[in-house]
């Protein structure tokens, strides 16, 4: 291999078409810009957006809540809602499939809040140290 040898990849260079050459080029005259008008007149190009100074739709429409991926994908749980279960092995599965927590949640934590009335035993789910100690005091375990 030498370097006079050395071409691009097919269909890697794309040949810019030269406007305003004639008629026979294709893009002679109006140079495929149609006949008058802003846009075909040199400089007659505006932002994105702009709709000839009437108040755009971006800023017409009110705006609305926002709700990051991150946190559709975690999710908090409260101590007392895990009263509701009848099992006593819990662990994310369990949560989604008894619909305590959304099916796309990857992430959860549970938190002191409420009272707990059974020896439960938690598998893989975070808790805080609160939870941790009525848990244990309850008779049950958190690994």
């Amino acid at each position: 291999m030498y370097l006079n040898s050395l071409k691009p990849a097919s269909g890697s260079k794309k040949i810019r078409n030269r406007v305003g050459r004639g008629m026979g080029s294709g893009s002679g005259k109006t140079c495929g810009r149609g006949h008058k008008g802003q846009k075909s007149r040199a400089g007659g190009f505006h932002k994105v957006g702009f709709e000839g100074g009437q108040m755009p739709i971006q800023r017409r429409l009110p705006k609305r809540g926002f709700t990051a991926l991150k946190s559709r994908q975690s999710y908090g749980l409260r101590l007392s809602e895990l009263n509701l279960l009848d099992l006593t092995d819990i662990n994310l599965e369990v949560l989604r499939n008894n619909k305590l927590i959304p099916s796309h949640t990857k992430k959860i934590k549970i938190y002191l809040s409420g009272e707990l009335s059974k020896k439960i035993n938690i598998h893989g789910v975070p808790v805080s140290i609160g939870v941790k100690n009525k848990i244990e005091a309850a008779g049950g375990s958190v690994s």
